[in-house]
């Protein structure tokens, strides 16, 4: 059985796509908006109706992609549409309405089969010193307990407040994910918290002093958008120092040419004069 998430404007959802009635699978129907995607588990196969609104739908499947969600999208389409569809939406199939149940088993079937990871062999000796302990989650130098609610940069222990940690812990298991800050407010404070979202910059805000300039750009800010979590790069946690030049070795190009171009002008303070 497939998780399935139907998002559509229609006040019948059931005349969208009939051929889902006949299968076995669970389907939750959301409305066809931007703030839907704040209710939608990750573990889903999203149904986009874009038979009426096919604006609205290649919104929403651009908004899916820029949030950082790997969501499997299926365009439900009139004949139509078929037309402007092209790759740059960024789904992972299309269907027609009026298909059948059997097609849209089978194309259900396809697009769960591609997103699944495969499963790799067993790992090295190598590779298993390298595992993170169970509750552990690991970026970089910054080690976070989710049992011990602990935290840790470059082994220097970090003294978060709850909520902080709560946030910080979110973005952590979410690494490059783009959330908005109703989002944060809403999975971190939970539904019932009637705060605004100033909240969410303020513990932004602590974060980052407690993880100092060093890693603080660890949470960074995508303009009016909100905030994610920006995993630490080799080019930025590993600088590497510049070699020395061995004795016996050629100098620098540049302080070898340096020392030709004033070469000329030694030689000519040290050329004896013969006009006498």
């Amino acid at each position: 059985m497939t998780d399935l998430t139907l998002m559509t404007c229609a006040e019948d959802p059931a005349s969208v796509l009939p051929a889902l009635a006949l299968l076995s699978h669970r389907v939750r129907v959301l409305p066809l908006d931007a703030a839907s995607l704040v209710r939608m588990p990750e573990d889903t196969v999203v149904l986009i109706d874009a038979s009426d609104d096919l604006a609205e739908a290649k919104t929403l499947c651009n908004l899916t992609r820029a949030s950082g969600l790997s969501t499997p999208i299926i365009l439900i389409l009139s004949e139509g549409g078929f037309t402007v569809v092209n790759a740059s939406w960024g789904v992972a199939d299309i269907i027609i309405q009026s298909a059948s149940p059997a097609e849209v088993e089978a194309r259900l079937r396809l697009v769960c089969q591609r997103v699944t990871p495969t499963r790799k062999p067993d790992a090295r000796p190598e590779e298993a010193e390298d595992q993170v302990p169970t509750g552990q989650v690991r970026s970089g130098d910054l080690v976070v307990d989710t049992e011990s609610y602990t935290a840790r940069v470059h082994g220097r222990p970090i003294n978060l407040a709850y909520k902080e940690f709560e946030l910080l812990k979110y973005l952590v298991q979410h690494p490059g994910r783009v959330f908005t800050r109703a989002q944060l407010l809403q999975e971190v404070w939970g539904y019932d918290y009637y705060g605004g979202t100033r909240t969410v910059d303020v513990h932004v805000r602590r974060l980052r002093a407690k993880l100092g300039s060093e890693y603080e750009y660890l949470i960074g800010t995508v303009r009016n958008v909100g905030y994610r979590f920006d995993p630490p790069s080799s080019a930025r946690t590993t600088s590497v120092p510049k070699p020395e030049p061995d004795a016996g070795t050629n100098p620098d190009p540049v302080e070898q040419q340096d020392g030709q171009s004033e070469q000329p002008q030694d030689s000519k303070k040290k050329k004896p004069d013969h006009s006498d």
